[in-house]
């Protein structure tokens, strides 16, 4: 493997061993006493640090944004598409530096680093044909010589709070809705994954420069929690879009509900896959290991269960353990290995409770966990992908674990699979393995997955920009990227126009003066 010590994809970033962290376009604020050291989870080194905003820096950022919001709204949304397109362009210039800054940091594989890359660049192609397509609709009026319709507005300052999992994809899917859509934004990245977001505010601000596009329309902030509550608890922020824990997203939506705001919140999973006994059992089983293992488990839409019927339950445990063994865990930065390192010693302290709960609570371990140690695991954030096998009244499988854990279910009958399915907190993603028609439309009726995501015949993870992403229950109920996604980022307003001579009164009110 190539030697990266030196971390040339950094450079090409124009990142350096200390960052500002504070941003209004092509403006940095000063470097602050106050810094967030990013270590990267690779070999526990220190890639650099980041200067975190201030409170008085955020009020700037934010008188910022409005006077921005007022410019950047009167431009037509074509021309507004026409920005995104660049930006799409010059991440297509940059996807490989940018990707193994995501993969370096975060700790996802390089073919992940560049494949979340690659969803920024499809969201932008996707923003650019929406600008385009902005739709309101027309209806007939009651009364005659009038013409009723609906238009779209932007809403003003978008505040995005995003996760450290998948550090820049998300918040493109936000921002390049929100600013086609007239919007400015104001992302708060994870403190996890400052780095990622320097770059991107580099990378775009240089495209805002190049077109005169108003200075607050994009903008940077970073901090921790209270960064994120001045988001939440801010009024100027028309809505505010978060990413991460249901835990964080209860606080988040508390906050902004008490000041009659608006949320969008993509929160925790406990997905699930259905084997039937009617399933091709080799694409269940690559699905189901693609989708427990990758980005290490910590996707909100990892595979965390899959409930299998009895049928052919023990060959799946089979051909389960074959495919597990063959997994190749190591530097991300090498393209031979399948698995990298979870973001930091506290998520592998979490990952080692879950096991030891299970097994507490009577789980067997078809293949056994464990933090791995050794020259080649320096950082101590390796552990081994497991897969257990459980009762659905566990405590443990109620819970999301962000890790490589895999439990395992068997049922008896289609509806007894629903059941177990939709009986955790969670709904966000969700599949079923088979190849009976009869039970793929049973599986998406609306008796069966309570999931907002549902497939057949693919894994939970992996979907695609062009539909819209979210869950129900505890995952929030927010809907981001494709489909109608975009009328988040908007405000709906009713239009009636009286082209007549005199003025017909609704319902056939008669009132004369």
């Amino acid at each position: 493997m190539q030697n990266w010590s030196t971390m040339d994809f950094l450079k090409k970033l124009r990142l350096k061993k200390e960052n500002p962290g504070t941003s209004t376009g092509a403006e940095w604020q000063p470097y602050s006493k106050k810094t967030i050291d990013s270590y990267t989870p690779v070999d526990g080194s220190l890639i650099g640090t980041v200067a975190v905003t201030t409170e008085k820096e955020y009020q700037a950022v934010v008188e910022k944004a409005q006077a921005a919001f007022l410019a950047w709204r009167q431009w037509p949304a074509p021309r507004r598409g026409e920005i995104v397109r660049q930006i799409g362009e010059t991440l297509r210039k940059n996807k490989e530096p940018l990707g193994r800054l995501v993969s370096y940091e975060m700790g996802k594989s390089l073919q992940e680093g560049w494949g979340e890359v690659q969803e920024m660049i499809d969201i932008c192609d996707f923003a650019v044909g929406l600008s385009r397509q902005l739709y309101g609709l027309t209806m007939h009026s009651e009364r005659a010589g009038h013409r009723m319709y609906e238009q779209y507005h932007p809403l003003g300052v978008v505040g995005i709070i995003s996760a450290f999992n998948f550090p820049v994809a998300v918040w493109s899917w936000n921002s390049m809705l929100a600013w086609v859509c007239g919007n400015t934004c104001i992302w708060k990245p994870s403190e996890k994954t400052p780095l990622c977001a320097v770059a991107c505010q580099q990378l775009i601000a240089g495209v805002f420069k190049e077109n005169n596009v108003p200075e607050g329309v994009c903008n940077l902030i970073t901090g921790g929690r209270e960064a994120g509550e001045w988001l939440a608890q801010d009024e100027r922020i028309a809505l505010v879009s978060a990413t991460g824990s249901t835990r964080m997203g209860k606080a988040v939506a508390a906050a902004v509900a008490s000041r009659l705001g608006r949320s969008l919140l993509e929160l925790g999973g406990n997905n699930a896959i259905i084997i039937s006994g009617d399933a091709d059992l080799d694409i269940a089983v690559l699905g189901a290991l693609f989708g427990a293992v990758g980005t290490a488990g910590q996707r909100c839409t990892t595979t965390r269960r899959l409930i299998i019927h009895e049928s052919v339950y023990d060959k799946v445990k089979k051909k389960l353990k074959q495919a597990y063994a063959q997994l190749k865990i190591g530097d991300p930065l090498d393209p031979a290995n399948h698995v990298g390192p979870l973001i930091d010693k506290a998520a592998v302290q979490l990952y080692l409770n879950a096991i030891a709960a299970c097994k507490k609570e009577g789980g067997r371990f078809l293949v056994e966990g464990g933090q791995l140690q050794g020259n080649a695991y320096k950082g101590g954030c390796y552990v081994q992908p497991c897969v257990a096998e459980v009762q659905s009244s566990f405590k443990i499988v109620q819970e999301e674990t962000f890790a490589p854990i895999l439990y395992l279910l068997k049922y008896k009958n289609l509806e007894e699979a629903i059941r177990i399915q939709n009986a955790v907190p969670q709904g966000l993603s969700s599949a079923i393995m088979t190849l009976n028609l009869r039970e793929a439309e049973w599986f998406l009726s609306s008796a069966g997955s309570d999931c907002g995501i549902a497939n057949v015949n693919i894994g939970t993870s992996g979907a695609e920009i062009g539909g819209a992403f979210g869950g129900e229950k505890q995952t929030g109920g927010g809907r981001e990227s494709g489909s109608d996604a975009w009328k988040n980022y908007m405000r709906r307003q009713t239009n009636t126009i009286n082209y007549s001579t005199t003025l017909p009164l609704a319902q056939g009110i008669q009132f004369t003066v």
